[in-house]
């Protein structure tokens, strides 16, 4: 895969973008565990973020999300995700 200058610019400013909305809408705490889930489940972070970005352009995220409220967050992000069958 090879990358461009504009594409490599276009990138940037996107996760430049990321990094400004996610400091707005979270908590100093929630910032903190966003990042260790970044360590840890990097797929689910990516997922999140843009969950997260999506509701924001939306302008469904009235208020800053404390931690509590990122765990709801991810709670049903991951039920959603889990799924069995049974026979």
């Amino acid at each position: 895969m090879d990358i461009n200058s504009e594409q490599l610019q276009e990138i940037q400013k996107i996760e430049e973008l990321k990094r400004v909305v996610m400091k707005k809408i979270f908590t100093k705490e929630s910032l903190e565990r966003m990042n260790r889930i970044r360590l840890v489940k990097p797929e689910l972070a990516t997922q999140l973020e843009l969950y997260l970005l999506q509701l924001y352009q939306a302008g469904q995220i009235k208020a800053v999300i404390d931690d509590e409220r990122l765990k709801m967050i991810l709670d049903s992000i991951v039920k959603k995700k889990d799924f069995k069958i049974l026979r």
